[in-house]
């Protein structure tokens, strides 16, 4: 549920209140650079993908009715924004993968890998590894915890078929951290259709 604050700030800035806007960004910047940064694999792209996600954000706020958390909203745009940028990618047959990402204040850590939440480099390199219509589903599902029915919404797609990419993307990983599996303990991902969190 948003907090009381949150939802001021919306209605203020959809008044045109650039402060409670800003404040807006503020609450949420962590939880969406994590998400475009999860989705497109590289720090700078992350960076231009949030910068337009809440550009548009702001453009399109006057249009927001609250039917979704402000948040919801925003992983919708930020999943737009995202895939607009692949696309482009692929069309220019560009695919630079930087693994290590700086975090959202600019420090950089190169141990750090694409936010603070502890994901075996195993694990990642197999979410990397993953088309980006099967990542989205599981970063949303098994990083954001959102039911298959939410991710639906946001995508555009059927329920039945997040649960169908949730379950190949989550058999796809489980194949690469078995093939390149050297020793000890690792994550086995499981299907949950009620958006449980995974130890991804």
């Amino acid at each position: 549920m948003p907090t009381p604050q949150i939802r001021a700030d919306v209605a203020a800035a959809r008044d045109g209140d650039d402060e409670a806007f800003a404040r807006l960004v503020e609450a949420t910047y962590s939880e969406i650079f994590t998400l475009a940064a999860r989705l497109t694999r590289n720090h700078d792209d992350a960076l231009d993908v949030v910068q337009d996600a809440y550009l548009r954000a702001y453009r399109s706020l006057i249009d927001f009715r609250g039917e979704a958390r402000f948040t919801t909203w925003m992983h919708r745009i930020t999943v737009n924004c995202a895939n607009t940028l692949l696309a482009r990618r692929s069309r220019y047959h560009y695919d630079h993968i930087q693994q290590d990402v700086a975090d959202p204040n600019g420090d950089y850590h190169p141990e750090r890998r694409l936010d603070d939440t502890e994901i075996s480099a195993e694990v990642q390199d197999a979410l990397d590894d993953l088309p980006a219509n099967l990542r989205v589903v599981v970063v949303l599902s098994d990083v954001f915890d959102l039911r298959h029915a939410e991710i639906a919404k946001q995508l555009g797609i059927s329920a039945t078929a997040v649960k169908v990419r949730a379950h190949r993307g989550r058999k796809r990983m489980r194949l690469a951290m078995q093939a390149s599996r050297e020793k000890g303990e690792f994550v086995v991902i499981g299907d949950n259709s009620h958006g449980a969190r995974h130890a991804m």
